[in-house]
């Protein structure tokens, strides 16, 4: 019997059947359509968190006051904030490197009966470049501007719709908490990142910022962009210094923390793909659940046609052909429950992604993966119902009623 006459004879016994089969195929149609399912979304999440982190900068670093041992408990206590010596010390020692140093407030905006809260940063021209973030229109920040705190602002796309939705705000004033505050600039629309909408911001000089709104002339972050060295050898200048400028002695610990973005951004694709893994691994057990279900279905189809198997062994036909009839149901079985497993596991990877703004990422190596399961399941769980089947008694299976 030729491979032709094999095949044909499967899909009829197959089809014959087509509910139980159907019901067989279920647990290889599910574990395939869960494994393809779990990896592409595994996979668009990676994609995910690297763009937005990407967006904010993959060479950036960014500086923040942490905490310092008091007392002989060793109770922490809040560092204090940099000051201007500090980001100054910064600015002249480290070469080769944007920094915009960062003040923070959370304000409300006020235009005549719009009102919208947000925070405001205090910083320089130096903000755009080194978070990747420029200017639509309008203008930046003048020497005079940073020098002197005067009251001006760059708004993010997302303020601009809040308070300016059908006009355009370059020169209009705003109150900004209790001052008034000229537009000179809007910010170029750009995609979130970790957790945080950077269009919805507003941009002032730090000085600014400092002197009307928070009171201090401290520095609350610094933020670095690496241009002529590398993320880590930068991170390690800029701890030197900032331990040499807060007078710490060898043996004390930091009271500053330094994050940086690349390193961030390598451990937790590292997470994310072993999540992947973790979770394509548990989806794959419905696979051996569903390559039990073909196998004991394939065990009750060897009983039901026993008479028919004595029938074709007693005209001669040999063993290893009944051998490969069975196997080749169950091979045929699995493969079509694969296939139908591939198909919704791509239709579910393609509606998910669409439905929580996820990247589309579809991988061939995981839908060959998938697919070449399903044929080994049909294989590894055929081949004992198809070896009893080759293995019956001619005679004993003819008097099988």
């Amino acid at each position: 019997m030729n491979i032709i006459d094999t095949l044909r004879m499967a899909l009829s016994a197959i089809f014959r059947n087509k509910i139980r089969s159907t019901l067989t195929a279920l647990g290889v149609i599910i574990g395939v359509a869960s494994v393809i399912l779990m990896v592409h979304l595994g996979q668009a999440a990676t994609a995910s968190v690297t763009q937005q982190i990407s967006s904010i900068g993959s060479n950036l670093l960014i500086v923040v006051p942490g905490t310092r041992e008091r007392g002989p408990s060793g109770a922490e206590t809040p560092a204090p904030p940099f000051d201007p010596g500090t980001y100054e010390a910064v600015q002249s020692d480290l070469f080769g490197t944007r920094i915009a140093p960062m003040v923070n407030s959370q304000q409300v905006l006020v235009r005549g009966t719009s009102r919208h809260s947000t925070g405001v940063s205090g910083t320089t021209n130096d903000y755009m470049e080194v978070r990747n973030h420029p200017l639509e229109r309008g203008r930046r920040f003048n020497s005079r501007e940073l020098s002197s705190g005067a009251s001006v602002c760059i708004l993010g796309s997302l303020v601009v719709d809040e308070l300016f939705p059908e006009s355009d705000p370059i020169g209009s004033t705003i109150r900004v908490g209790p001052t008034a505050c000229q537009i000179i600039g809007v910010l170029s629309q750009k995609g979130g990142s970790m957790g945080q909408d950077p269009n919805d911001t507003v941009l002032m000089p730090i000085r600014a910022v400092q002197r009307r709104l928070v009171g201090s002339y401290d520095v609350q972050q610094m933020h670095l962009s690496a241009v002529e060295t590398t993320p880590a050898a930068l991170k390690a200048s800029l701890e030197a210094l900032l331990r040499d400028e807060r007078n710490l002695q060898p043996g004390q610990s930091n009271d500053f923390r330094i994050f940086d973005m690349q390193e961030i951004l390598t451990t937790v694709q590292g997470t994310t793909r072993t999540l992947t893994i973790l979770l394509g691994a548990i989806a794959a057990v419905s696979l051996l659940v569903g390559g039990i279900g073909i196998m004991n279905i394939m065990l009750v189809s060897v009983t039901e046609r026993t008479r028919e198997i004595g029938i074709r062994l007693a005209i001669g036909a040999r063993a290893r052909d009944v051998l490969w009839q069975f196997l080749t149901e169950a091979i045929v079985l699995s493969s079509l429950g694969g296939l139908i497993g591939v198909a919704l596991g791509l239709a579910g990877t393609v509606g998910i992604a669409r439905r929580f703004g996820l990247p589309l990422v579809f991988s061939p190596e995981t839908i060959l993966m998938g697919f070449g399961f399903s044929v080994v399941i049909g294989v590894a769980f055929g081949y004992l119902p198809a070896r009893r089947a080759a293995h019956l008694n001619p005679i004993d299976a003819l008097r099988h009623e």
